[in-house]
């Protein structure tokens, strides 16, 4: 995937006919908060897609997620891999995430999301890659979120290879991203009244 140009141009030349296959297949998922359904009913597969022109002409077809009300996620992940903590592929795993500022949300978030998409698709972990799972965005009232998970929270090494790479790609300030293990953030959200979980890793 490596010699393959991530770019709009590559996907829109006049008179393409040939499609730049991806090294891996993804889903794209689309959750929305309704209220009196389980989290599960709420979640929906949108497509899947394996090139490079297959993923534009989705990203461009689609709302930026600027633009999803409140209480709406989009994820990508890997194809066979759910986006929810009891998947046998993120059982063991974590997140990196960045809070961004909702006042901001028009001038960053899409182009944080966009970044992070191209590179999962484009395999920018090197090595470490194998061991993303996905990423999401999430609208929340207070902040929004983007996060990349990880299948193997206890490997370090390609944890912060990972989280390294993330902050260089996005151009983050020092002490912007976190690393959660799933276990952390599911047992603190079924503590009543507790939202916080300790982070692991904090780059």
């Amino acid at each position: 995937m490596s010699n393959v140009e991530l770019n709009e141009k590559s996907a829109t030349a006049a008179g393409e006919e040939v499609k730049h296959p991806l090294q891996n297949t993804w889903s794209l998922w689309f959750f929305k908060n309704e209220k009196g359904n389980q989290w599960k009913d709420n979640l929906r597969l949108v497509t899947s897609f394996s090139t490079v022109e297959d993923f534009w002409a989705i990203y461009n077809h689609i709302q930026l997620s600027s633009k999803l009300p409140t209480g709406c996620d989009y994820m990508l992940f890997k194809q066979g891999i759910e986006p929810m903590w009891e998947d046998v592929q993120n059982r063991e795993g974590g997140r990196w995430l960045l809070t961004t500022d909702k006042k901001k949300r028009a001038q960053d978030l899409d182009r944080v999301w966009l970044e992070t998409l191209l590179c999962l698709i484009g395999e920018s972990f090197d090595d470490a890659s194998e061991d993303i799972c996905g990423a999401c965005v999430q609208i929340r009232q207070k902040a929004d979120k983007v996060a990349i998970w990880t299948t193997n929270a206890h490997n370090k090494d390609r944890v912060m290879a990972i989280g390294r790479k993330f902050q260089a790609r996005i151009k983050l300030a020092p002490e912007s991203l976190f690393y959660q293990k799933h276990t952390d953030t599911a047992n603190s959200a079924s503590k009543q009244g507790s939202n916080k979980s300790k982070y692991e890793y904090i780059i």
